[in-house]
């Protein structure tokens, strides 16, 4: 009798054992029958939809959350004087800013809300104004975030 393997070039566990039902469905997850052709399998890469959706979410908790607080505390609190004077002065808010914590805290502050724009943006330009060409319109509403987070992280870095 022939050694089966798992499709990925192993055998099985132990000489003349059966491929567990387990291996088999691991091993199925990642290949694909193509429709035409003859028992051609290719690999099936992960879709990146889940990721930009969870940048979305996030996105949404910081500008739902977040930025509100910020708003809060930076113009009406501080304009209404409940806060001291020297509360934002230049040497504490440097201070402040040049602690790593801070600047990734400030990073995902700026970048988020962006991603989170993006991924809105792309869905109601081909949903409301049924505009095709997804992939560029993906690719530039995402590369703007992207952008948009690299110069951040650039002007962060240099504080």
């Amino acid at each position: 009798m022939a050694r089966r393997t798992l499709g990925r070039g192993e055998p099985p566990a132990g000489p003349g054992s059966q491929v567990s039902l387990g291996e088999v469905l691991e091993t199925s997850d990642r290949l694909e029958v193509l429709p035409r052709g003859r028992g051609r399998l290719r690999l099936r890469l992960p879709s990146p939809e889940p990721f930009a959706w969870a940048l979305f979410s996030a996105g949404g908790f910081v500008a739902a959350v977040l930025v509100p607080v910020h708003v809060a505390i930076l113009g009406i609190a501080f304009a209404a004087g409940w806060l001291p004077d020297d509360a934002f002065s230049y040497e504490r808010i440097h201070r402040l800013a040049n602690n790593p914590l801070t600047k990734l805290y400030l990073l995902a502050l700026i970048a988020l809300p962006l991603f989170h724009w993006a991924h809105r943006f792309r869905f109601a330009i081909h949903h409301q104004f049924g505009i095709g060409l997804k992939r560029l319109v993906a690719v530039g509403c995402y590369g703007s975030a992207l952008a948009g987070t690299a110069v951040a992280a650039w002007v962060l870095i240099r504080i």
